[in-house]
């Protein structure tokens, strides 16, 4: 089956970047909803709707839910991409929904979705408030996992650029957790699902994005949704869709989550998760914070006449400004760098930094300056 041949196929091309509101996907799940699959199942801080569409008759109970923070809409996208392919006539949607029941909450947190934000309306993140369940959202979804019942949990999250696999220079394009279930992190019957489900997907992403795939801090904390999912006996599956390379808007991740996703049905559909494959789960590399999304080596400044080399760092910041998602490179670290790794390197031999403040880097500050005053970089990047 060629799984990139299917996201080219059912891509939904309305739905493009990282700025994912409710305004851009009502359109979009009102099309689909062709026999009353969709709900609203209420109604955020702000009074936004909160949809779930549901749909298939297999006796295998799947909820899946994304954008949870509002800032994370990667997920969202590659799960679009996904029930388009539900409604479809082919043979494989035939075969999914005869063996599944789908319940699907593309976005919890509209407030947050719109304002760019991980948090809520109310500055909570809802993704610790699973013990306290003080905000609507919260409620909602426990309430859904309460009367959908399912068989497998997935929570559907976005990562920064700073993961990498290990210490291997890779960025972490797709990192997967089985939350544990309890302080010890013992696995249980079900946390042993989760593991070994993320195990075989790990397989079949290895042929895509190979040494790209990291394994989630597994941190016992009740207060995070998966973690109380898992230990409420549901086997959780944590997703961080992460950093291709020069994929910032996540066009390209958003297929590597959408095989995953087609992978992990076909995966369950064929019974193929009931091998113990937890030494083949630790074997995933850990996704550790190595990466900045820019580093210049080899800087020349000038402090009051002594001329020093040094190194410094700079990350994108996302802005909302004026309803446009902005990436702004700011100056984030000076000085040793050793084993941290840029998407963006530069080294400039010894090149004299100048830039129309002091002539030195600083904290916060916007990555525009010049090297030996005839190499300008604008926003982190070398203007060509």
């Amino acid at each position: 089956m060629d799984l990139e041949q299917l996201f080219n196929q059912f891509k939904e091309q309305s739905l493009q970047g990282r700025y994912i509101t409710l305004e851009s996907i009502e359109p979009v799940l009102k099309s689909f909803n062709t026999n009353n699959q969709l709900k609203i199942i209420g109604k955020s801080v702000l009074d936004k709707p909160i949809y779930k569409y549901e749909i298939g008759v297999g006796k295998i109970r799947i909820l899946l839910w994304s954008q949870m923070h509002g800032n994370e809409s990667t997920t969202t996208k590659a799960l679009f991409d996904f029930i388009n392919l539900l409604n479809d006539s082919s043979e494989l949607a035939k075969r999914f929904l005869n063996t599944f029941t789908f319940c699907c909450i593309p976005m919890l947190n509209p407030d947050g979705a719109k304002l760019y934000t991980r948090e809520n309306a109310n500055k909570i993140d809802l993704n610790r408030d699973s013990q306290n369940l003080s905000q609507p959202e919260s409620n909602i979804l426990r309430a859904t996992l309460e009367s959908f019942k399912p068989d497998f949990c997935y929570n559907l999250h976005d990562q920064r650029t700073i993961f990498g696999v290990g210490n291997t220079g890779k960025p972490t394009t797709l990192s997967f957790l089985a939350p544990s279930y309890n302080e010890a992190r013992e696995v249980n019957v079900s946390r042993l699902k989760a593991i070994n489900l993320i195990a075989r997907i790990n397989t079949v992403l290895q042929k895509y994005i190979p040494g790209q795939v990291g394994r989630f801090d597994d941190t016992f904390n009740i207060n995070c949704i998966g973690d109380t999912f898992q230990n409420l006996g549901v086997p959780t599956i944590l997703f961080e869709a992460g950093h291709f390379q020069n994929d910032y808007f996540r066009e390209k991740t958003r297929k590597f989550v959408f095989i995953s996703l087609i992978s992990s049905f076909i995966i369950i559909d064929e019974n193929d998760v009931v091998v113990n494959e937890i030494d083949n789960y630790l074997n995933i590399p850990q996704n550790n914070i190595v990466f900045y999304d820019f580093i210049y080596k080899n800087i020349k400044i000038n402090y009051d006449g002594i001329e020093i080399i040094t190194n410094f760092a700079a990350q994108y910041k996302e802005e909302l400004i004026e309803g446009n998602l902005c990436f702004n490179a700011y100056i984030v670290k000076i000085g040793e760098l050793e084993n941290y790794f840029g998407h963006y390197e530069y080294d400039s031999k010894g090149a004299l930094y100048q830039d129309t403040f002091n002539n030195v880097p600083r904290l916060d500050q916007k990555a525009d300056f010049h090297l030996d005053n005839n190499i300008e970089f604008v926003n982190g990047l070398m203007k060509e």
